[in-house]
């Protein structure tokens, strides 16, 4: 691990499978790794020389992102798959770093991510929902790169004061109660992390929730905020409570306590 004070922001490194990637997630990929930590390197790999590049060259210089140059030296055969490997484990034992970010939704970098995390880094990983469950669940959090297009526009915000995720429709109560891995998901838990008297921070029911299913985003059913979507599935009661720091958290309980 770094020598990073816990009143730092986590270091991150971000490497970027630019055949696996689209340029038009900068934007929104950026945003949401600054969620995380700051993004002390930040490099794209791919065959700058292949045109089908072009999209991302336009971004790199903007964001300052440092391509790296990897050859295909073989047909048929993933050279930029290697050449990212081996930087990442040069990075690694850097110790210079709190964790990773991997951009892609090639199956390949799952022992990457196994690895890193092993040397009790966290892994975040950003691909498209077509990515290989094996990659998804080997990393500490797994975002869909599809929910992140358009992430710099304002969130839409409905009659009751909720943001909604941009591209996504809210799912009403009904369609909530009736999806059981949301559900199976919250309840789990809340059951977890709850006090004798079933109440939870609901934080700490999300980091939770995130161990079982690095996937599970709030995002996927039309909210910004876990809050909005507990909230919404109209099964738990919710408060705020302040903290002896005087900072205010949410505590969420399942409603079947009080009959």
């Amino acid at each position: 691990m770094s020598g990073n004070s816990t009143s730092e922001a986590p270091r991150l490194a971000v490497l970027i499978d630019a055949d696996n990637a689209s340029a038009a997630i900068i934007d929104g990929l950026l945003a949401e790794v600054a969620k995380y930590g700051v993004a002390s390197v930040k490099r794209i790999y791919g065959d700058w020389t292949d045109n089908r590049l072009g999209s991302w060259k336009e971004c790199l210089l903007r964001n300052s992102i440092q391509p790296i140059q990897q050859f295909g030296y073989t047909k048929g055969k993933n050279a930029t798959d290697s050449a990212m490997i081996i930087d990442a484990m040069d990075l690694l034992y850097t110790r210079r770093f709190d964790g990773f970010c991997i951009v892609s939704s090639d199956s390949d970098f799952t022992r990457l991510a196994s690895r890193v995390r092993e040397e009790g880094l966290t892994v975040y990983g950003f691909g498209e929902r077509k990515t290989p469950q094996p990659f998804v669940t080997a990393c500490d959090k797994f975002i869909y790169t599809e929910l992140l297009i358009d992430l710099d526009v304002a969130d839409a915000v409905d009659q009751d004061g909720v943001s909604q995720a941009p591209g996504k429709l809210h799912r009403a109560a009904n369609e909530l109660r009736q999806d059981t891995r949301l559900l199976r998901l919250l309840r789990s838990g809340i059951e977890a992390v709850s006090d004798e008297d079933g109440w939870a921070q609901l934080g700490s029911v999300g980091s939770h929730i995130a161990k079982q299913a690095p996937d599970f985003d709030a995002r996927e059913y039309g909210y910004t905020k876990l809050s909005g979507l507990v909230s919404a599935t109209e099964l738990f009661d919710v408060t705020q409570r302040t903290l002896s720091n005087n900072k205010s958290a949410t505590y969420i309980r399942d409603k079947r306590r009080n009959k």
